[in-house]
């Protein structure tokens, strides 16, 4: 747990599953500040490349995040600037990566930051996706880099038959490309008592709506929320489910 003045702490949880792939190619964190309380920073990344490149690049994510994080002085560094790095570095590292890997690897990324005076940076390149929760309530989500999302976003099809559109998975960006990423980034003023966030792949947000999502983070405390989630997903994927992750933190006051 992680202290937020006055009177605030962050409660976390992640998971991760296989689901019905032969290999895991999600890795997922949360990592508290070694000096500072109430700085918390949440990274996600879903590989894509045979067998183990996906994985490489997904690690490579999350090592770069650790290294970056390590080094970050909240008091005097930007946080968006971090993130704007961590995406750059992991990128080139996935990239240097795919010299040897068996196939050109990439990776999603989705990341927050959570700094002491509540303020919430995050950051996201492909199509794992950043919730922001008020209680039950959605306040946003982050809008994927994916072909059926620009389709959406023209109007061309609905939120519903991107879900069953036979090229739901192609990403117009992400880690590991010869393009260089053009990431989204955000920025919540002030976290609230009872707000929750949420990092996930889309093994997990393809099986859930906004609603059902807030309405188990609101009730459950992130660990069982996570359990719940995964479980639930799994059941729905009725045995093609992909690889599963997310990453939850919970504003709550002290008791």
């Amino acid at each position: 747990m992680s202290r937020i003045p006055p009177g605030f702490r962050l409660s976390a949880a992640t998971g991760i599953h296989r689901g019905d792939r032969v290999y895991q190619q999600d890795q997922v964190e949360i990592i508290s500040h070694a000096r500072i309380s109430g700085c918390v920073l949440g990274v996600l990344a879903d590989g894509m490349g045979g067998k183990s490149g996906g994985r490489k690049a997904a690690d490579q994510v999350v090592l770069t995040a650790q290294q970056l994080f390590e080094r970050f002085s909240p008091e005097d560094e930007d946080p968006a600037e971090l993130l704007r790095q961590l995406v750059s570095e992991a990128h080139l590292m996935i990239k240097l990566t795919a010299l040897s890997a068996e196939e050109e690897p990439h990776s999603t990324l989705a990341a927050y930051l959570v700094m002491p005076d509540r303020r919430c940076f995050w950051i996201h390149a492909g199509d794992s996706r950043l919730y922001h929760f008020r209680g039950p309530k959605m306040v946003k989500r982050s809008m994927d880099h994916s072909y059926v999302q620009r389709l959406i976003d023209q109007g061309q099809i609905t939120e519903a038959e991107a879900a069953v559109h036979p090229q739901s998975n192609l990403l117009t960006g992400c880690l590991g490309t010869v393009n260089e990423p053009v990431p989204t980034e955000d920025m919540i003023e002030q976290l609230e008592v009872g707000d929750s966030l949420m990092a996930c792949s889309d093994g997990l947000w393809h099986y859930f709506n906004p609603n059902e999502l807030g309405t188990v983070l609101h009730s459950l405390p992130p660990r069982e929320a996570a359990e719940l989630l995964i479980s639930k997903a799994r059941q729905r994927a009725h045995g093609s489910g992909d690889n599963l992750s997310l990453a939850v933190v919970r504003v709550e006051a002290l008791r």
